[in-house]
């Protein structure tokens, strides 16, 4: 296959090498802090036989059962069956707001990248869907660790526009990936809650684990502006000309209705949530991943 590098802009390439690199680094620091865990670490106890799939890889093929049957079965290890996991990333326009260090599309970015090396490094599957109002691009899943570019080629050379349709995502995903895993939704749900849970919900009636990282600016959520102002729409070309601190009340009131919609859907419907602050440090996003991980083994 020709290298996808030699396609890319230069500029296009540093910006994918800055997101690996601070994936990497995320990962590799937070992995240094902990102790030995079993999260961590492979295990090759065989399972189980399962008959054999186009698209399987032949080296786990058992020949002495195809040898007495006549029918290809390949060996199932406690390793192959760990984990599928599918990055659901926002690139809505909304989704460029940040007054931080880093942007929300960037910050969702990182989170995806950082993930996404870390499942590869426990040798599990990956994929990534980025989406608005339709999918933007779908990398299926894989296992090897030269994916990972994949995964940040993904992410690094969209450019967010238009507004986003969760629930139309949601539900393609549950029609096109129907094998069970964990899906990873990474976006600030500025989009109709009541659609945004009916997608989760259906998620979860076809099996997957979900995990819903809720990515939101520090001025969105405390809403720190004083003097007078004018707010742009991001995903409309209305505008707003006004005094922000006669405003404040009721915006938090609101967003904090909204806040407790999306977490009571999320609890009602077994869904890990996580509110992160782009000023929020990503080895916390990590542990969020982490305990999911672990509630994902007890529910199942």
């Amino acid at each position: 296959m020709p290298d996808s590098r030699k396609f890319l802009h230069p500029e296009a390439i540093k910006r994918i090498s800055r997101l690996e690199l601070r994936a990497r680094h995320i990962v590799e620091g937070f992995l240094a802090g902990m102790h030995r865990s079993p999260y961590f670490g492979q295990s090759i106890e065989f399972l189980q036989h399962r008959e054999y799939t186009a698209g399987d890889d032949l080296r786990n093929v058992d020949w002495k059962v195809w040898a007495r049957q006549d029918r290809l079965y390949v060996k199932q290890y406690v390793e192959d069956t760990n984990l599928r996991c599918t990055l659901l990333v926002d690139v809505s326009n909304s989704m460029q707001y940040g007054q931080g260090s880093l942007n929300k599309y960037e910050y969702a970015c990182t989170i995806a990248g950082s993930l996404a090396y870390l499942i590869l490094r426990q040798q599990d599957s990956v994929g990534c869907w980025t989406f608005d109002e339709r999918i933007r691009v779908r990398v299926p899943g894989r296992t090897k660790r030269n994916h990972l570019f994949s995964i940040i080629e993904s992410l690094s050379v969209q450019k967010p526009k238009d507004k986003t349709d969760m629930y139309g995502i949601l539900r393609a995903a549950a029609e096109e990936l129907p094998r069970r895993g964990l899906m990873v939704l990474v976006s600030d749900l500025l989009t109709d809650p009541e659609g945004t849970l009916r997608g989760l919900k259906l998620l979860r009636r076809r099996g997957h684990d979900v995990l819903v990282f809720h990515v939101m600016d520090d001025d969105e959520l405390d809403f720190p502006f004083s003097g007078p102002m004018r707010f742009d729409g991001l995903e409309s070309m209305d505008h707003l000309n006004c005094n922000p601190r006669a405003l404040r009340e009721g915006y938090l009131e609101a967003l904090g209705a909204f806040l407790d919609t999306v977490r009571r859907g999320c609890a009602k419907n077994t869904v890990d949530y996580a509110l992160i602050r782009t000023s929020q440090p990503l080895d916390a996003a990590l542990a969020t991943y982490l305990s999911s991980r672990l509630g994902m083994h007890h529910r199942n």
